[in-house]
C-alpha cells in the first residue's frame, strides 16, 4: 500500500504500549515535535508553532514519516519496512538516534531491510547491536566474471568485500599522512 496512505491512517486506539511509546518518544526528541495532519497535509508541531512539511529538511520529513507509521500501527510486529540510504539528508548527530529506533523497531518484530554506503551509518549499528538482535550484513560485488554476487555476515567485521570500510580506512591513512607530514605511519 502506498506509504502516504499509511501515514494518514489515524492513530491506534487505546493506550500506546511501553515498546512504541520508548520509539514515538525518541523520534520526538530527534524531531524536536510531533506530527500532525491537517487536511491532506503533514505539519510537524513544536515550540515553533505548525511547520509544515515541505518547510521540513528531508532527513526530519523521514524520521517524521515512522513517527507517524509507529504511532498508527502501520509498523508492528510482522510488518516490514524497506529504508532505502536512511542516513541521506539526515544530521549526522541524529545518526545514532535512527539507528536506535531501527534496532528497536526490529525487537519488535519488525522486518527491515535497508540500503547504505555509510560507515558512519553500519558502525553504529555494529557498536549498539544487543546479543539477541537478528542483523545480517550483506556485501554486492561483481566477481572476475563480472557477475553480481552476494556474501552475508551476521557480523560487520565478517562483512567481506567491505568496500566501505576500505574507502574509510584509506581515507583515515591519507589524513594521518598528511597530519604527520608526508612520514608514513
Amino acid at each position: 500500500m502506498d506509504i502516504i496512505k499509511r501515514a494518514f491512517l489515524p492513530k491506534l486506539m487505546g493506550p500506546t504500549d511501553k515498546d512504541r511509546q520508548r520509539l514515538l518518544t525518541a523520534l520526538q526528541k530527534a524531531i524536536d515535535g510531533k506530527v500532525v495532519a491537517k487536511g491532506e497535509h503533514f505539519f510537524l508541531k513544536n515550540k515553533q508553532g505548525d511547520l509544515e512539511f515541505t518547510l521540513l529538511a528531508e532527513g526530519m520529513r523521514k524520521l517524521a514519516l515512522i513517527w507517524l507509521l509507529i504511532q498508527n500501527g502501520t509498523l508492528l510486529s510482522g510488518s516490514v519496512l524497506f529504508w532505502d540510504e536512511p542516513e541521506a539528508n539526515l544530521n549526522p548527530a541524529l545518526m545514532g538516534d535512527v539507528v536506535e529506533v531501527i534496532l528497536e523497531l526490529q525487537r519488535m518484530g519488525v522486518q527491515v531491510f535497508l540500503t547504505t554506503h555509510n560507515y558512519v551509518l553500519l558502525k553504529e549499528f555494529d557498536l549498539r547491536k544487543q546479543k539477541d538482535d537478528q542483523i545480517r550484513y550483506l556485501s554486492l560485488f561483481r566477481d572476475e566474471t563480472e557477475a553480481v554476487v552476494a556474501k552475508a555476515s551476521d557480523s560487520y567485521l565478517g562483512v567481506d568485500p567491505n568496500a566501505i570500510a576500505a574507502t574509510f580506512s584509506d581515507l583515515y591513512d591519507r589524513e594521518l599522512k598528511r597530519s604527520l607530514g608526508g612520514i608514513k605511519p
